[in-house]
């Protein structure tokens, strides 16, 4: 029985650099020479620091651009209010990794109550869908992509 797997994850290594080229341009542009404007990654959040909240905003177009180039979806980020603290101004931005439960039911629902031919079962952060024909597998990817559920979603471990 043919099967699918949806998932929503970011490639580490291109987010990764992805904010090098980020810091790499910010480190040349004339309006941050003399300044502290940084870009730092973690896990599972992006944090940009600068001398005020005016460079934080220059900064995020210049890194939402390279992830751009680089192939990631910037819907996968959630955006933080910009912190003042002092002589210095942060933002955190989460970046999304993962298929929640509210919007995996969605995904199931929206199988269960197409005239699509396949079944859905959420295993952790990924649902799985099976049919009997690729066709049937086709048009709920098809169907997938039209739907707008707010995160980033691609088709991995295609099983004939």
């Amino acid at each position: 029985m043919p099967s699918f797997d949806v998932v929503s994850e970011i490639d580490a290594h291109e987010l990764n650099n992805a904010v090098d080229q980020a810091n790499r341009e910010i480190s040349n542009r004339f309006d941050f020479k003399g300044s502290d404007a940084k870009i730092e990654l973690s896990d599972e959040a992006m944090t940009l620091s600068a001398d005020s909240d005016f460079q934080i905003q220059q900064m995020q177009p210049i890194v939402l651009q390279k992830m751009t180039k680089r192939g990631i979806d910037i819907s996968c980020l959630d955006q933080g209010e910009i912190q003042r603290s002092g002589q210095h101004a942060r933002q955190i931005i989460q970046v999304r990794q993962g298929i929640d439960k509210e919007t995996a039911s969605k995904i199931v629902k929206s199988m269960k109550s197409s005239k699509v031919k396949v079944q859905a079962a959420i295993q952790g952060e990924q649902v799985r869908i099976s049919g009997k024909k690729r066709d049937d597998l086709q048009a709920a990817i098809a169907m997938l992509k039209e739907s707008d559920l707010g995160i980033p979603l691609q088709y991995t471990n295609f099983r004939d």
